[in-house]
């Protein structure tokens, strides 16, 4: 008998692509780790010097990886249940605003013990932009499709804004990490910054990556035949939730 639960397996593109895109976020945090270790002293709490760092590293983390892989987790786990998809995806959301809150902690905390002014660049206008409305569109996400009481006609009007502006936080994310890899260079090696130092280099190529990283997830998610198919079982209980919220008549038989 046919298994009607069992969706197509995507093409072998994908899970090459999947693959690409996370040694890629890997290698974007290496390079960071890198420039802050060799070229920026590394990372402590209580140094005026070094806590700053602990920003960058934080907000790339959160804001870039998890956040990247919070938006594979429907196309990675096909023939997990879509609950469980859902938790884990809310998880690693929250997860990645915890670090991020981190980061932006260390960077006022660093201003304040320097008296450097807070709030004035395109970069940090943009940042702080990017993790309201990632914040925003967490708790959004929490209410509309894990709280029971919703019903399924406000969640189908809700899920295409949901998916747009996933993407659209992501892309501001990594456009806010290049003005600030721009930012930090003219800040601590403007004297030297026209003559191409290693350091730079360095950060270049952190930023070259981050744009790769972002071009990976963007082709993966914009992709319709990778789109997580629903599973039989999901399709009856979309069928009864609706019923039972909206007072409709099932489509067919469950």
């Amino acid at each position: 008998m046919e298994d009607l639960a069992a969706p197509a397996p995507p093409s072998g593109g994908f899970t090459y692509l999947v693959a690409t895109s996370q040694a890629l976020g890997l290698a974007v945090i290496l390079v960071l780790g890198a420039w802050i270790g060799v070229y920026r002293g590394g990372i402590a709490w209580e140094s005026s010097e070094l806590q700053f760092n602990i920003h960058p590293l934080c907000m790339i983390v959160g804001m870039v990886f998890l956040q990247g892989d919070a938006l594979l987790v429907y196309r990675i786990f096909r023939n997990e249940s879509k609950r469980s998809t859902k938790i884990l995806h809310g998880l690693l959301h929250a997860l990645a605003l915890v670090i991020a809150l981190v980061g932006l902690i260390a960077v006022f905390e660093n201003h304040k013990k320097k008296n450097a002014p807070n709030m004035y660049s395109l970069h940090s206008w943009c940042g702080i932009a990017a993790f309201s409305f990632y914040l925003l569109q967490w708790l959004l996400g929490l209410v509309f499709f894990l709280c029971p009481g919703v019903s399924f006609s406000v969640r189908s009007r809700y899920k295409p804004q949901h998916v747009f502006f996933g993407v659209f936080l992501l892309i501001l994310s990594i456009t806010t990490s290049l003005l600030g890899i721009v930012e930090l260079l003219l800040f601590k090696i403007r004297q030297v910054y026209s003559s191409l130092v290693p350091e730079e280099v360095l950060a270049n190529i952190l930023g070259l990556l981050l744009v790769a990283f972002g071009a990976a997830l963007a082709y993966i998610l914009t992709r319709d035949e990778w789109r997580r198919p629903p599973l039989a079982e999901e399709l009856a209980l979309s069928m009864d939730f609706k019923t039972l919220t909206e007072g409709e008549s099932p489509a067919g038989p469950h």
